[in-house]
């Protein structure tokens, strides 16, 4: 009797230790927060994301792009072109050209990088739509240029004329591209066609997309389906970085 009680005490001394040792194997093999990689990971040289005839088309007697600041041209990029052609008495032809370019990494606090570039996309979109002083303005869905785009059109009055603006926001996975055009007829020339200006920014827009993708090779994410904290928290633009609306013209 004595054997046969130590050996019960004995069993179950040990099935209390596995079960301590199965809820400690359980609490250590929880899994980590996961978001999924982001797509892009590095952007192209702003001022060449068009190329020379576009330039040409767009911005004729522009001499060369001027290239913004950016402490980190791998998640922000942005270039600038200005182009006046004078003609003595008839007057000028003005025309300004940007393109700003954003890439957002995936954090396991924020969420993934084509979710963040949405939210920067909306705001966006409402930024031009809200342009002070803007009149008559227009918003529309552009196609075949990323995964969403649109074009917010408006003219705004200024003391040297009336400047006819094209804004186009698109986005490709977790890259967003804002392209801003506008033109005038100064000193008594006549006020350039808004729908030809906004043809001009939606083939610059669909170039620009172009060379993002061109930029990652095959534009496709990682082969692993998640990361964790540790592989994607770097740094990231917030959509209160975007380009001045004092800037545009």
């Amino acid at each position: 009797m004595l054997i046969a009680a130590g050996c019960s005490s004995d069993s179950g001394s040990d099935d209390g230790k596995d079960k301590g040792a199965d809820a400690s194997a359980s609490t250590s093999a929880s899994p980590s927060p996961t978001v999924q990689a982001a797509a892009y990971k590095k952007l192209p040289e702003a001022c060449s994301v068009l190329s020379k005839k576009t330039l040409d088309d767009l911005a004729p007697k522009a001499k060369s792009g001027k290239q913004g600041s950016s402490d980190d041209v791998s998640t922000r990029a942005s270039c600038s072109w200005s182009s006046l052609d004078n003609n003595g008495v008839k007057g000028s032809q003005f025309r300004w050209l940007n393109v700003s370019l954003l890439r957002f990494d995936s954090d396991t606090t924020r969420g993934a990088g084509d979710k963040l570039a949405k939210e920067y996309y909306d705001k966006q979109v409402r930024d031009a739509q809200g342009t002070e002083g803007a009149k008559g303005t227009k918003a529309e869905p552009v196609t075949g240029t990323g995964d969403e785009a649109t074009a917010v059109r408006y003219d705004l009055k200024k003391k040297e004329g009336t400047f006819k603006q094209q804004t186009v926001v698109a986005r490709v996975e977790n890259v967003v591209v804002t392209l801003d055009y506008n033109g005038a007829g100064l000193a008594g020339d006549k006020t350039p066609d808004a729908g030809d200006l906004l043809k001009d920014a939606q083939k610059a827009a669909k170039e620009a997309v172009a060379s993002v993708t061109k930029a990652n090779g095959t534009g496709s994410a990682d082969s692993s389906p998640s990361q964790s904290a540790s592989g994607k928290a770097s740094s990231k633009p917030s959509p209160s970085d975007s380009q001045p609306a004092s800037d545009k013209g």
